[in-house]
Protein backbone atom coordinates (compact mmCIF):
# COMPACT_ATOMS: atom_id res chain seq x y z
CA UNK A 1 0.00 0.00 0.00
CA UNK A 2 1.19 3.48 -0.85
CA UNK A 3 2.33 5.69 2.02
CA UNK A 4 -0.26 8.32 1.10
CA UNK A 5 -3.08 5.77 1.38
CA UNK A 6 -1.72 4.51 4.68
CA UNK A 7 -1.61 8.08 5.99
CA UNK A 8 -5.22 8.60 4.88
CA UNK A 9 -6.33 5.52 6.83
CA UNK A 10 -4.38 6.69 9.88
CA UNK A 11 -5.99 10.14 9.74
CA UNK A 12 -9.48 8.67 9.29
CA UNK A 13 -9.14 6.41 12.32
CA UNK A 14 -7.75 9.29 14.39
CA UNK A 15 -10.62 11.65 13.46
CA UNK A 16 -13.18 9.00 14.30
CA UNK A 17 -11.42 7.99 17.52
CA UNK A 18 -11.26 4.37 16.39
CA UNK A 19 -8.81 1.70 17.46
CA UNK A 20 -6.43 0.03 15.02
CA UNK A 21 -8.26 -3.28 14.50
CA UNK A 22 -9.25 -5.36 11.47
CA UNK A 23 -12.91 -4.25 11.53
CA UNK A 24 -12.06 -0.55 11.95
CA UNK A 25 -9.38 -0.67 9.26
CA UNK A 26 -11.66 -2.47 6.81
CA UNK A 27 -14.34 0.19 7.37
CA UNK A 28 -11.79 2.97 6.81
CA UNK A 29 -10.61 1.37 3.56
CA UNK A 30 -14.19 1.14 2.27
CA UNK A 31 -14.92 4.77 3.24
CA UNK A 32 -11.80 5.95 1.44
CA UNK A 33 -12.54 3.87 -1.66
CA UNK A 34 -9.46 1.69 -1.26
CA UNK A 35 -9.06 -2.02 -1.92
CA UNK A 36 -10.50 -4.19 0.86
CA UNK A 37 -9.16 -7.72 1.12
CA UNK A 38 -7.90 -9.98 3.86
CA UNK A 39 -4.32 -9.32 2.75
CA UNK A 40 -4.70 -5.53 2.54
CA UNK A 41 -6.42 -5.32 5.93
CA UNK A 42 -3.70 -7.43 7.58
CA UNK A 43 -1.00 -5.32 5.94
CA UNK A 44 -2.51 -2.01 7.05
CA UNK A 45 -3.17 -3.23 10.60
CA UNK A 46 0.40 -4.47 10.92
CA UNK A 47 1.87 -1.20 9.61
CA UNK A 48 -0.33 1.03 11.78
CA UNK A 49 0.36 -1.00 14.91
CA UNK A 50 4.06 -0.98 14.14
CA UNK A 51 3.95 2.80 13.78
CA UNK A 52 2.10 3.23 17.08
CA UNK A 53 4.05 0.90 19.37
CA UNK A 54 7.67 0.44 20.35
CA UNK A 55 10.24 1.95 18.02
CA UNK A 56 8.07 1.56 14.92
CA UNK A 57 9.89 0.27 11.86
CA UNK A 58 13.10 0.29 13.92
CA UNK A 59 11.74 -2.18 16.49
CA UNK A 60 13.06 -5.30 14.67
CA UNK A 61 16.55 -3.74 14.77
CA UNK A 62 16.21 -2.89 18.47
CA UNK A 63 15.35 -6.52 19.20
CA UNK A 64 18.32 -8.01 17.34
CA UNK A 65 20.74 -9.82 19.69
CA UNK A 66 23.79 -7.77 20.58
CA UNK A 67 22.59 -4.45 19.17
CA UNK A 68 23.74 -1.45 21.22
CA UNK A 69 22.79 1.46 18.94
CA UNK A 70 20.34 2.19 16.13
CA UNK A 71 20.97 5.45 14.28
CA UNK A 72 18.89 7.29 11.70
CA UNK A 73 20.81 9.96 9.76
CA UNK A 74 18.17 10.41 7.05
CA UNK A 75 15.09 8.49 5.83
CA UNK A 76 17.29 6.24 3.68
CA UNK A 77 20.30 6.12 6.00
CA UNK A 78 19.79 3.78 8.96
CA UNK A 79 22.70 2.17 10.79
CA UNK A 80 23.11 -0.23 13.70
CA UNK A 81 25.96 -1.29 15.95
CA UNK A 82 26.09 -4.81 17.32
CA UNK A 83 29.62 -4.78 18.68
CA UNK A 84 31.70 -4.57 15.51
CA UNK A 85 31.20 -0.93 14.57
CA UNK A 86 28.46 0.73 12.54
CA UNK A 87 26.86 -1.17 9.68
CA UNK A 88 24.05 -0.14 7.32
CA UNK A 89 20.60 -1.57 7.99
CA UNK A 90 18.02 -2.56 5.39
CA UNK A 91 15.25 -0.54 7.06
CA UNK A 92 14.13 2.60 5.25
CA UNK A 93 11.63 5.36 5.98
CA UNK A 94 9.32 6.75 3.30
CA UNK A 95 10.35 10.34 3.99
CA UNK A 96 11.49 12.72 6.73
CA UNK A 97 7.90 13.19 7.89
CA UNK A 98 7.78 9.52 8.91
CA UNK A 99 11.04 9.81 10.86
CA UNK A 100 9.80 12.96 12.57
CA UNK A 101 6.47 11.32 13.41
CA UNK A 102 8.27 8.42 15.09
CA UNK A 103 10.61 10.73 17.00
CA UNK A 104 7.72 12.89 18.17
CA UNK A 105 5.74 9.85 19.32
CA UNK A 106 8.68 8.44 21.25
CA UNK A 107 9.22 11.79 22.97
CA UNK A 108 5.52 12.17 23.78
CA UNK A 109 5.41 8.66 25.27
CA UNK A 110 7.60 9.91 28.14
CA UNK A 111 5.96 13.33 28.42
CA UNK A 112 8.59 15.22 26.45
CA UNK A 113 8.01 17.93 23.87
CA UNK A 114 9.57 17.75 20.40
CA UNK A 115 8.68 20.42 17.83
CA UNK A 116 10.26 23.36 16.03
CA UNK A 117 10.22 25.37 19.25
CA UNK A 118 12.02 22.56 21.12
CA UNK A 119 13.84 20.73 18.29
CA UNK A 120 15.82 18.17 20.27
CA UNK A 121 15.12 15.71 23.06
CA UNK A 122 17.09 13.25 25.19
CA UNK A 123 14.99 10.80 27.17
CA UNK A 124 14.70 7.22 28.39
CA UNK A 125 11.77 5.09 27.26
CA UNK A 126 9.93 2.78 29.69
CA UNK A 127 11.78 -0.27 28.32
CA UNK A 128 15.14 1.37 29.10
CA UNK A 129 16.00 2.43 25.55
CA UNK A 130 17.57 5.87 25.49
CA UNK A 131 16.30 8.06 22.66
CA UNK A 132 17.87 11.23 21.30
CA UNK A 133 16.26 13.15 18.46
CA UNK A 134 17.10 16.30 16.50
CA UNK A 135 14.58 17.73 14.06
CA UNK A 136 15.28 18.83 10.51
CA UNK A 137 15.19 22.51 11.44
CA UNK A 138 18.54 21.87 13.13
CA UNK A 139 19.96 18.88 11.21
CA UNK A 140 20.62 19.45 7.52
CA UNK A 141 19.64 15.97 6.31
CA UNK A 142 16.37 15.98 8.24
CA UNK A 143 15.30 14.41 11.53
CA UNK A 144 18.10 12.46 13.19
CA UNK A 145 17.22 9.72 15.64
CA UNK A 146 19.60 7.85 17.93
CA UNK A 147 18.53 4.87 20.04
CA UNK A 148 20.86 3.46 22.69
CA UNK A 149 19.75 -0.03 23.68
CA UNK A 150 20.60 -1.12 27.24
CA UNK A 151 22.38 -4.39 27.87
CA UNK A 152 19.86 -7.19 28.00
CA UNK A 153 22.19 -9.14 30.26
CA UNK A 154 24.45 -8.18 33.11
CA UNK A 155 28.12 -8.57 32.29
CA UNK A 156 30.51 -9.67 35.02
CA UNK A 157 34.25 -9.22 35.24
CA UNK A 158 34.50 -12.87 34.18
CA UNK A 159 32.62 -11.98 30.99
CA UNK A 160 35.18 -9.26 30.26
CA UNK A 161 37.87 -11.92 30.55
CA UNK A 162 35.98 -14.38 28.32
CA UNK A 163 35.47 -11.63 25.70
CA UNK A 164 39.24 -10.96 25.73
CA UNK A 165 38.66 -7.40 27.00
CA UNK A 166 40.92 -7.88 30.02
CA UNK A 167 43.15 -10.54 31.56
CA UNK A 168 42.31 -12.70 34.56
CA UNK A 169 44.95 -10.87 36.61
CA UNK A 170 43.41 -7.50 35.70
CA UNK A 171 39.94 -8.73 36.73
CA UNK A 172 41.30 -9.91 40.08
CA UNK A 173 42.99 -6.53 40.57
CA UNK A 174 39.73 -4.64 39.93
CA UNK A 175 37.84 -6.97 42.29
CA UNK A 176 40.50 -6.30 44.93
CA UNK A 177 40.13 -2.54 44.56
CA UNK A 178 36.38 -2.89 45.14
CA UNK A 179 36.88 -5.16 48.15
CA UNK A 180 39.35 -2.68 49.68
CA UNK A 181 36.85 0.17 49.16
CA UNK A 182 39.15 2.20 46.93
CA UNK A 183 37.49 5.24 45.36
CA UNK A 184 37.78 5.22 41.58
CA UNK A 185 36.64 6.78 38.33
CA UNK A 186 36.29 4.94 35.04
CA UNK A 187 37.15 7.12 32.05
CA UNK A 188 36.72 6.59 28.32
CA UNK A 189 34.91 7.78 25.25
CA UNK A 190 31.29 7.26 24.19
CA UNK A 191 30.50 3.57 23.74
CA UNK A 192 33.80 2.43 25.25
CA UNK A 193 32.13 0.34 27.96
CA UNK A 194 32.49 2.65 30.99
CA UNK A 195 29.00 1.93 32.32
CA UNK A 196 29.23 -1.80 31.58
CA UNK A 197 32.52 -2.10 33.46
CA UNK A 198 31.25 -0.02 36.38
CA UNK A 199 28.21 -2.29 36.72
CA UNK A 200 30.47 -5.36 36.67
CA UNK A 201 32.65 -3.91 39.42
CA UNK A 202 29.64 -2.91 41.54
CA UNK A 203 28.46 -6.53 41.38
CA UNK A 204 31.58 -7.35 43.42
CA UNK A 205 30.44 -5.15 46.33
CA UNK A 206 29.55 -7.35 49.34
CA UNK A 207 25.77 -7.99 49.50
CA UNK A 208 25.67 -6.60 53.03
CA UNK A 209 26.48 -3.10 51.70
CA UNK A 210 23.97 -0.60 50.34
CA UNK A 211 24.67 1.00 46.95
CA UNK A 212 22.97 4.28 46.04
CA UNK A 213 23.30 5.30 42.38
CA UNK A 214 22.55 8.75 40.96
CA UNK A 215 22.26 8.97 37.18
CA UNK A 216 21.21 11.49 34.57
CA UNK A 217 19.60 8.67 32.59
CA UNK A 218 19.18 5.25 34.19
CA UNK A 219 21.70 2.85 32.67
CA UNK A 220 23.53 1.09 35.51
CA UNK A 221 22.06 -2.29 36.40
CA UNK A 222 24.53 -3.97 38.73
CA UNK A 223 23.84 -7.52 39.81
CA UNK A 224 23.57 -6.60 43.48
CA UNK A 225 20.78 -7.34 45.98
CA UNK A 226 20.82 -3.95 47.76
CA UNK A 227 20.93 -1.23 45.14
CA UNK A 228 18.89 2.01 45.06
CA UNK A 229 18.81 3.78 41.68
CA UNK A 230 17.92 7.46 41.42
CA UNK A 231 17.31 9.21 38.09
CA UNK A 232 17.38 12.91 37.26
CA UNK A 233 14.63 14.47 35.18
CA UNK A 234 14.36 17.62 33.05
CA UNK A 235 11.93 20.45 33.57
CA UNK A 236 8.40 20.05 32.19
CA UNK A 237 6.94 22.21 29.42
CA UNK A 238 6.30 24.93 32.00
CA UNK A 239 9.95 24.96 33.03
CA UNK A 240 9.27 23.33 36.40
CA UNK A 241 9.96 20.05 38.15
CA UNK A 242 13.59 19.57 37.14
CA UNK A 243 15.67 17.25 39.33
CA UNK A 244 19.41 17.54 38.74
CA UNK A 245 22.24 15.16 39.51
CA UNK A 246 23.34 17.63 42.17
CA UNK A 247 19.93 17.21 43.83
CA UNK A 248 20.24 13.43 43.68
CA UNK A 249 23.76 13.33 45.11
CA UNK A 250 22.69 15.51 48.03
CA UNK A 251 19.64 13.35 48.70
CA UNK A 252 21.64 10.13 48.45
CA UNK A 253 23.84 11.26 51.34
CA UNK A 254 20.75 11.01 53.57
CA UNK A 255 20.01 7.46 52.45
CA UNK A 256 22.81 5.72 54.38
CA UNK A 257 24.88 4.68 51.37
CA UNK A 258 27.79 2.32 51.89
CA UNK A 259 28.80 3.07 48.31
CA UNK A 260 27.84 6.32 46.58
CA UNK A 261 27.88 6.09 42.79
CA UNK A 262 27.41 8.78 40.15
CA UNK A 263 26.72 7.09 36.84
CA UNK A 264 28.47 9.81 34.87
CA UNK A 265 30.12 12.90 36.33
CA UNK A 266 29.32 15.68 33.89
CA UNK A 267 28.66 18.89 35.80
CA UNK A 268 28.17 20.65 39.12
CA UNK A 269 27.41 17.37 40.94
CA UNK A 270 31.18 16.81 41.03
CA UNK A 271 31.46 19.18 44.00
CA UNK A 272 28.93 17.21 46.06
CA UNK A 273 30.46 13.88 45.08
CA UNK A 274 33.95 14.98 46.16
CA UNK A 275 32.56 16.45 49.36
CA UNK A 276 30.82 13.15 50.17
CA UNK A 277 33.99 11.16 49.53
CA UNK A 278 35.86 13.46 51.92
CA UNK A 279 33.51 12.91 54.85
CA UNK A 280 33.73 9.16 55.24
CA UNK A 281 31.93 7.72 52.21
CA UNK A 282 34.63 5.30 51.10
CA UNK A 283 34.47 3.29 47.92
CA UNK A 284 32.62 5.94 45.93
CA UNK A 285 32.89 5.74 42.17
CA UNK A 286 31.56 6.90 38.83
CA UNK A 287 32.46 7.44 35.19
CA UNK A 288 33.73 10.45 33.27
CA UNK A 289 34.35 11.19 29.61
CA UNK A 290 38.07 11.56 28.84
CA UNK A 291 40.50 10.59 26.10
CA UNK A 292 42.97 9.01 28.53
CA UNK A 293 43.61 8.63 32.24
CA UNK A 294 46.19 11.43 32.00
CA UNK A 295 43.45 13.79 30.77
CA UNK A 296 41.11 13.15 33.70
CA UNK A 297 42.50 15.85 36.06
CA UNK A 298 42.04 18.53 33.38
CA UNK A 299 38.57 17.21 32.60
CA UNK A 300 37.62 17.39 36.28
CA UNK A 301 38.99 20.93 36.48
CA UNK A 302 36.56 21.96 33.75
CA UNK A 303 33.66 20.24 35.52
CA UNK A 304 34.69 21.77 38.85
CA UNK A 305 34.46 25.22 37.29
CA UNK A 306 30.79 24.52 36.52
CA UNK A 307 30.30 23.89 40.25
CA UNK A 308 32.08 27.11 41.18
CA UNK A 309 35.15 25.29 42.49
CA UNK A 310 38.42 27.11 42.03
CA UNK A 311 41.38 25.18 40.71
CA UNK A 312 43.14 24.88 44.08
CA UNK A 313 39.95 23.91 45.90
CA UNK A 314 39.16 21.27 43.29
CA UNK A 315 42.58 19.66 43.53
CA UNK A 316 42.55 19.77 47.33
CA UNK A 317 39.28 17.84 47.42
CA UNK A 318 40.25 15.54 44.58
CA UNK A 319 43.52 14.48 46.18
CA UNK A 320 41.79 12.91 49.16
CA UNK A 321 38.65 11.69 47.34
CA UNK A 322 39.73 9.71 44.26
CA UNK A 323 42.52 7.15 44.39
CA UNK A 324 42.34 5.12 41.19
CA UNK A 325 41.66 5.93 37.53
CA UNK A 326 40.56 3.15 35.19
CA UNK A 327 40.55 3.86 31.46
CA UNK A 328 38.70 1.84 28.82
CA UNK A 329 38.72 2.17 25.05
CA UNK A 330 36.87 0.70 22.12
CA UNK A 331 39.01 -0.95 19.50
CA UNK A 332 38.56 -0.89 15.73
CA UNK A 333 36.94 -4.34 15.82
CA UNK A 334 34.33 -3.06 18.27
CA UNK A 335 35.82 -4.86 21.28
CA UNK A 336 35.91 -2.99 24.61
CA UNK A 337 39.35 -2.95 26.12
CA UNK A 338 40.74 -2.24 29.58
CA UNK A 339 43.54 0.12 28.57
CA UNK A 340 45.13 1.24 31.82
CA UNK A 341 44.79 1.48 35.59
CA UNK A 342 46.52 4.45 37.18
CA UNK A 343 46.73 6.32 40.45
CA UNK A 344 45.67 9.88 41.14
CA UNK A 345 48.15 11.67 43.38
CA UNK A 346 48.84 15.24 44.47
CA UNK A 347 52.14 16.80 43.47
CA UNK A 348 54.09 17.73 46.62
CA UNK A 349 55.26 21.05 45.24
CA UNK A 350 52.11 22.41 43.59
CA UNK A 351 49.39 20.41 45.34
CA UNK A 352 47.84 19.74 41.93
CA UNK A 353 46.65 16.23 41.19
CA UNK A 354 48.30 14.27 38.43
CA UNK A 355 47.96 10.82 36.98
CA UNK A 356 50.63 8.32 38.03
CA UNK A 357 50.79 5.46 35.48
CA UNK A 358 50.22 2.09 37.10
CA UNK A 359 49.51 -0.72 34.64
CA UNK A 360 49.07 -0.31 30.89
CA UNK A 361 47.58 -3.23 28.96
CA UNK A 362 48.26 -4.18 25.34
CA UNK A 363 48.09 -7.28 23.17
CA UNK A 364 51.73 -7.97 23.92
CA UNK A 365 51.39 -7.84 27.71
CA UNK A 366 51.39 -5.48 30.67
CA UNK A 367 53.62 -2.44 31.05
CA UNK A 368 54.28 -1.38 34.63
CA UNK A 369 54.52 2.31 35.50
CA UNK A 370 55.80 4.17 38.57
CA UNK A 371 52.58 3.53 40.47
CA UNK A 372 52.34 -0.20 39.78
CA UNK A 373 53.63 -1.45 43.14
CA UNK A 374 51.36 0.84 45.15
CA UNK A 375 48.37 -0.02 42.95
CA UNK A 376 48.94 -3.74 43.50
CA UNK A 377 49.32 -3.25 47.25
CA UNK A 378 46.03 -1.35 47.38
CA UNK A 379 44.19 -4.37 45.99
CA UNK A 380 45.68 -6.85 48.44
CA UNK A 381 43.40 -8.26 51.17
Amino acid sequence: MRETDLEAVRDHLARQGLAVGPIEVAGALRTLGLLVSDASVRQVVARLRQDSTGAGVLQPLVELPGVTDVLVNAPDEVYLDRGAGLEPASVRFADDAEVRRLATRLAASVGRRLDDGSPFVDARLPDGVRVHAVLGCVAEAGTCLSLRIPNRRRFSLADWVVNASMSTDAAELLAGLVARRRAFLISGGTGSGKTTLLAAMLAMVPPSERIVIAEDSRELQPDHPHCVRLEARPANTEGRGAITLTDLVRQSLRMRPDRLVVGEVRGAELADLLSAMNIGHEGGCGTVHANSAADVPARLEALGALAGLGRDALHAQLASAIQVLIHVTRRADGRRWLSEISLLAADEASGRCRTVPGLRFSDTGVEEGPGASQLLSWAQP
